[in-house]
């Protein structure tokens, strides 16, 4: 496996299922590399690692607390055309988590995969010429 990927890890509760919404919705391919406990995928060279509760990474730590999918952190893809992208992945059954939120960067909406954890799809501003 090439170093020069970018590697993010993600607890999800079902590997089987994270690596088809990965794969299916946002066009990631699988490494060949999976199990009921662990999966890879990547995109260019986003590598992210998908732990189930059976990895390693699942185990609990000293103090007893579990690792486990969700939180605020995400990965985050710039998009042309939001709305869009928006209709595309609502036709696919796609989960989100919130509406489109308009700033002066920007508009924004999160998305879910299936254990809870967040993909931002962001288009930026037009910039004044």
């Amino acid at each position: 496996m090439s170093t020069d990927y970018v590697n993010v890890r993600y607890m999800v509760d079902d590997v089987p299922t994270a690596v088809d919404f990965y794969t299916k919705h946002f066009g990631f391919e699988p490494t060949g590399i999976s199990s009921p406990a662990f999966a890879d995928v990547t995109r260019g060279n986003l590598r992210v690692l998908l732990s189930g509760p059976a990895s390693s990474a699942g185990r609990s730590m000293p103090d007893g607390a579990q690792p486990g999918p969700g939180g605020w952190n995400r990965l985050h893809f710039v998009v042309d055309d939001i709305d869009a992208e928006i209709s595309r992945l609502r036709s696919e059954g796609v989960t989100f988590r919130n509406d489109v939120v308009s700033g002066p960067g920007g508009q924004q909406i999160l998305v879910q995969d299936p254990s809870g954890n967040l993909i931002e799809l962001f288009q930026p501003a037009a910039r004044p010429a």
